[in-house]
């Protein structure tokens, strides 16, 4: 599954990086601590946060992730699509809870 059938299937908004939603997703990702995803997140994960500052990208890219949404309608700040379109990973939104998001994810890709 890629990140354009994620952003389909559960309508999620596309605010930076469209020319990248074919990024294969291999799994999920919850949380809003930067260390905690540097430190368990995976490559390929979709991360779920509500941070929206330009430091999710540099984590983001580090752990070569597939994409980032973010939940209860929070939008990227300028500078943070800036990165995403640099960098080539897509943040995404929805009105969604994390924790709604997390078992909507988790469901598609089992």
């Amino acid at each position: 599954m890629n990140v354009k059938d994620v952003v389909e299937r559960l309508s999620l908004n596309v605010f930076s990086a469209t020319e990248a939603l074919d990024r294969e997703v291999t799994g999920g990702y919850a949380s809003d601590l930067l260390s905690d995803v540097m430190g368990h997140a995976q490559e390929g994960h979709i991360w779920i946060t509500l941070q929206t500052h330009k430091n999710i990208m540099a984590v983001a890219s580090l752990k070569d992730l597939a994409a980032i949404v973010l939940v209860k309608g929070f939008e990227p700040d300028k500078d943070t699509m800036e990165l995403s379109v640099k960098e080539g990973i897509p943040v995404l939104g929805t009105k969604m809870q994390a924790f709604e998001l997390a078992g909507k994810l988790y469901e598609m890709l089992k």
